[in-house]
């Protein structure tokens, strides 16, 4: 018998039969996402990859297109406007004076061809005022044509270039500008520019349409002085960039310039007047 005050020792609780669950196994450095075997760059790449975008990210990225888009315009709008932003307040009165000339030029030729226009409708002889104006036309497009010799105010321009860096494309643009101005008839050197003229370098030297011209360039030019000389010596014009290239320039007013070099009238090989 055992003694009451003895103590009991119980026994652990018995297991049910079958097999024990195995103990879990320690995750590896590449498991800790689930997937076996992937690095951490390999994790990366898969949270980057393929982009999930959504709507809002989308509005966004539009938004910003744009912005960046309107960047772009308004600093190459800044950068072409610069020359004008460094101009003097003088200059740019000038400017807008010769832009104003312009325009009223344009508008007396407009009221100048309303006036034939209507003289030719009210005429008793509409024959011979069609014939006189055709007259007065021909004259006109003579001059433009080189054909006949001009006579009239305007300026004189001279390039002294010892350097020779006086090229084609600066007595172009020179001539460009002077047209603009309203040049009404102008010869370089003896040789009459015309609309059709063209200028190319050649050895140190300039040709237009086909004669050779060397330095010093002699204008002579037949319109309105007050708007000729200005618009040579704008800001970035015709004066100032011959004078970056070493060049220098000499122009004078005139009331009497006389432009004598003529073009003999060429005839089209196949363009035929229409009218019956």
């Amino acid at each position: 018998m055992n003694d009451d005050n003895t103590p009991r020792r119980e026994l652990p609780p018995e297991r049910p039969p079958g097999p024990f669950p195995s103990t879990p196994p320690t995750p590896q450095s590449g498991d800790r996402d689930g997937e076996p075997g992937l690095t951490g760059r390999q994790r990366l790449a898969k949270a980057v990859w393929p982009p999930r975008v959504t709507r809002a990210q989308l509005i966004v990225a539009l938004l910003l297109f744009v912005l960046g888009l309107g960047l772009a315009i308004q600093v190459r709008s800044t950068s072409e406007n610069s020359a004008l932003r460094g101009a003097r307040q003088e200059d740019l009165v000038r400017i807008l004076d010769e832009l104003d000339d312009r325009t009223k030029r344009l508008e007396d030729e407009k009221r100048k061809l309303s006036g034939q226009r209507t003289e030719l409708e009210n005429s008793s002889d509409q024959a011979e005022e069609a014939r006189k104006q055709t007259r007065e036309k021909t004259a006109q497009l003579g001059v433009l044509a080189g054909t006949v010799a001009a006579e009239g105010p305007g300026i004189r321009m001279t390039i002294n270039d010892r350097a020779g860096t006086t090229d084609s494309d600066t007595l172009l643009d020179a001539v460009q500008e002077l047209r603009a101005a309203g040049a009404e008839a102008m010869q370089i050197n003896g040789v009459r520019v015309v609309a059709g003229s063209y200028f190319t370098d050649s050895g140190g030297g300039v040709n237009v349409d086909g004669h050779r011209i060397d330095a010093p360039y002699r204008f002579e030019v037949i319109g309105k002085p007050a708007d000729l000389e200005p618009a040579l010596n704008i800001p970035g014009g015709v004066v100032q960039t011959l004078k970056n290239k070493q060049a220098t320039v000499d122009v004078t007013r005139s009331e009497k310039i006389t432009v004598d070099a003529l073009r003999q009238p060429k005839r089209p090989d196949y363009a035929r007047s229409s009218s019956r």
